[in-house]
């Protein structure tokens, strides 16, 4: 794409899954722009000063701009960590209208862009309609529908997709991943996922809490002590994953999230009723919304329990 820079459109929106690579493809594309040495494809060369500079974070044309941290002050409020505010924009605005200290182009990342208060969509907009000249954007978004239908005109959309199994789980084993085909299945084929989830105790901690789920008689006390160390939307994940290969289960008699316990999804799938399968797993879904700071974090895990429970126990819900 570089190699068209003369071609190129002065605002791409570059989107698709989370954990398939954007940022970096982003990152590379605007030091592919930023370069002084291009190769005869376009990439950057990756020995000239720009490139330098830009692989030590300093380079005075490249802007990356992403949700800015709560200070300690504030309170633990996800959205304000995960908000891009009308300050930073402005100071973006600021950035773009001086001229290049290359003597070359600019380039703004913008990560993720659906991370755009309302406010800072509307600021960012007017740069977008008067783009200043030699100046690129990249805005990066897992979640395109997200963003204003007028950011979303004025960008050429870039959708990028997941790499095939074969390739992705070949990369994770060269990064020493040793089970990386369920480690893809259970990230839905996202690379980057599954590698820094490899460095956790994430794996432990669902084997243990899945565990309580394949027994014949579910222990729901039991089940919300083992994820008591563990965070609530990873808990509500592994059910949302679980639940769909029960529905995808009883459609097909297939899994997709959980291919190491099919076996025990197979058997929990022939005691559940499918339409009250699937109204639980919508209601995992739904509950992804609000799983970040439940009030009471473990009667919460409780009752989701106890849902799950009756589903496949309904003689439990008669008791």
């Amino acid at each position: 794409m570089a190699a068209r820079k003369a071609g190129l459109p002065h605002a791409l929106l570059i989107h698709g899954p989370r954990g398939i690579g954007k940022l970096n493809f982003a990152r590379a594309l605007a030091q592919a722009l930023l370069c002084e040495s291009p190769l005869t494809n376009g990439d950057a060369c990756g020995s000239c000063g720009a490139c330098a500079w830009f692989a030590n974070g300093g380079h005075p044309d490249f802007c990356q701009t992403e949700p800015a941290r709560a200070s300690e002050e504030e309170s633990d409020n996800s959205e304000k960590k995960a908000t891009i505010t009308v300050h930073q924009i402005r100071a973006l605005a600021g950035f773009v209208n001086v001229s290049s200290q290359r003597g070359g182009v600019k380039a703004v990342v913008i990560h993720p862009a659906e991370a755009l208060n309302a406010n800072a969509a509307n600021a960012l907009l007017k740069s977008l309609e008067e783009p200043p000249p030699r100046t690129y954007f990249l805005l990066v978004s897992h979640r395109p529908h997200q963003l204003l239908p007028t950011i979303k005109s004025r960008c050429q959309k870039v959708a990028l997709r997941a790499p095939d199994m074969p390739a992705a789980a070949a990369w994770l084993a060269e990064q020493g991943i040793r089970d990386a085909e369920l480690a893809l299945a259970h990230v839905g084929s996202a690379p980057l996922l599954a590698l820094e989830l490899s460095g956790t105790e994430y794996w432990g901690a669902r084997s243990a809490f899945l565990r309580h789920l394949t027994g014949n008689d579910i222990d729901v006390i039991a089940a919300a002590e083992a994820t008591r160390d563990c965070p609530i939307p990873d808990v509500i994940a592994w059910l949302q994953k679980w639940s769909y290969d029960l529905v995808h289960y009883q459609a097909v008699g297939s899994v997709r999230y959980n291919p190491d316990q099919r076996d025990a999804i197979g058997r929990a799938a022939a005691k559940a009723d499918p339409l009250d399968t699937l109204r639980f797993h919508r209601e995992m879904v739904d509950l992804q919304r609000n799983a970040q700071h439940p009030l009471n974090a473990r009667l919460f895990v409780e009752q989701v329990l106890i849902a799950y429970r009756d589903l496949v126990q309904p003689q439990a819900a008669h008791a």
